[in-house]
């Protein structure tokens, strides 16, 4: 099934940094609104039997305790009709199961209906309970796909203006039944239609982006769930390399001395092919401690310009400079900070995305001092487009109607930015999108310097810190 994108709006984010989405959620981005599915039978059966409850009190507070004229036979029958629909409905299916969309608008529809029918006979849009008639649109709107809230919004609509024209009286005391003034009316039909319009419209925006915030944090989940496995793998390969090294030494010690005793012939070669072959082991397993994944103090910390170096290190076009620096106070030294795999890719994406539109330069500048650490990457393009300025990092917002500006033409959904946003401040960072005085987009994130500095190892075997300055205290 093809996956259609929302409408796209005009700004800069580019997403490769992003993921595939989910094929059975496809139908979902079709009219842009919430999942398919989303409504129990148990819930329209609760909501009816609240009605059943409220007609009945309602009607029997209006005629006995008000003492107004009320058509109890017939109020009566409506509500039996509505109380009887709904056993019917609880006992054909267990609650717990979900409704199908036609299923659950065949039975908004009804309560539509009978509620209509239940104002018809009390004064029609003029009884106050009319109101009542925008909740099951309401109900729609979150729950059910756009065709079918436009449907029951459009019969909820006609069915209002039928009852402002044909109803019976309002229950009202004496023999002259309560006309208000044409204007009243009027007035009346109105507030309902923008209420059932306005409501309904405003329920499906929030159910819509509530959907595609949860598909979108999914899908982040998934990213974060694939790099702790490839970081769990890391740890594991250093494990073994460590816990292989003295049995590989073992066997190298064990063939040599066959080797040097064996005469010559079979047995000498097939020792010292198990000498070659476990020199082979261990210089794989050397390999294997040297990658980053391996759980080693050293690997798992950086210098704030090893870790700018590496962010940009991956990227480079012939017309675009990229330069990284490091500033901070004064005489100050500049601390380490942890290796965070997630930090490395969301500043990696920001930096892929600056490449793209910059003219000629991107500039990547790590900054810290004694309570922050800050990183910024600024381009010379174009600039993050004003009408989504305030909406970068959300996912879903994008600008790559036709890629105009980009380099790469790649056209992308704006979950690069959501991820990587996410990404960052799930680390404590504060992460901001703004554009330049002088033109061109910065990304900025700022953590607590807590957050990311590693703490101070002096190297046991050379006296030096990891900074590169004479330790205070020399190893004994």
């Amino acid at each position: 099934m093809a996956l259609m994108t929302p409408p796209q709006t005009d700004s800069r984010p580019s997403d490769k940094g992003g993921v595939a989405l989910p094929q059975e959620h496809g139908v979902l981005w079709t009219l842009g609104g919430p999942k398919h599915g989303r409504l129990r039978v148990r819930t329209l059966v609760a909501l009816r039997w609240l009605a059943v409850a409220g007609q009945s009190f309602t009607v029997l507070f209006v005629g006995l305790v008000l003492q107004l004229p009320v058509p109890y036979a017939l109020c009566f029958t409506l509500i039996a009709l509505l109380a009887w629909v709904n056993l019917l409905v609880s006992l054909s299916s267990t609650g717990q199961r979900i409704a199908e969309d036609w299923e659950a608008t065949l039975q908004i529809a009804f309560d539509i209906i009978q509620l209509s029918a239940m104002l018809y006979l009390t004064g029609g849009v003029i009884n106050p309970f009319s109101i009542l008639i925008i909740a099951p649109v309401v109900l729609a709107a979150a729950t059910l796909p756009l065709r079918n809230v436009i449907g029951l919004g459009v019969l909820a609509s006609v069915i209002t203006v039928v009852i402002a024209i044909w109803s019976m009286p309002l229950p009202a005391p004496g023999d002259v039944p309560y006309m208000p003034p044409l204007l009243n009316r009027v007035g009346a039909v109105i507030a309902r239609l923008l209420g059932i319009g306005f409501t309904g419209a405003y329920a499906w925006q929030a159910a819509a982006e509530a959907a595609r915030m949860e598909l979108a944090l999914d899908t982040t989940n998934a990213v974060l769930a694939r790099e702790q496995r490839l970081s769990a793998l890391g740890g594991l390969a250093a494990a073994a390399a460590h816990e292989l090294g003295t049995p590989l030494a073992t066997i190298a010690v064990v063939a040599k001395e066959m080797v040097r005793n064996a005469p010559p012939g079979d047995l000498k070669e097939d020792a010292e092919l198990l000498i070659a072959q476990a020199e082979r082991c261990r210089e794989i397993l050397r390999r294997l401690t040297e990658t980053p994944e391996a759980t080693d103090v050293v690997h798992e910390r950086m210098t704030l310009l090893q870790f700018v170096q590496e962010v940009i290190e991956a990227h480079s076009h012939k017309d675009v400079r990229v330069e990284a620096l490091v500033s901070g106070p004064p005489g100050e030294r500049a601390p380490e900070i942890w290796r965070m795999p997630e930090v490395l890719h969301a500043m990696t994406s920001f930096v892929e995305n600056a490449m793209d539109f910059a003219k000629s330069e991107v500039l990547v500048t790590a900054r810290f001092d004694a309570r922050h650490i800050s990183v910024e990457i600024r381009d010379d393009g174009p600039g993050f487009a004003p009408e989504v300025l305030a909406k970068l990092g959300e996912p879903y917002v994008t600008s790559r109607p036709g890629a105009e500006g980009s380099r790469s033409g790649h056209v992308g959904m704006g979950l690069g930015f959501f991820i990587a946003k996410t990404l960052l401040e799930r680390t404590g960072a504060t992460v901001d999108f703004r554009n330049g005085r002088r033109g061109g987009a910065i990304v900025s994130a700022r953590w607590p310097r807590g957050a990311l500095e590693a703490p101070y190892m002096p190297d046991i075997f050379t006296g030096v810190d990891t900074y590169g300055e004479p330790a205070q205290n020399e190893p004994t």
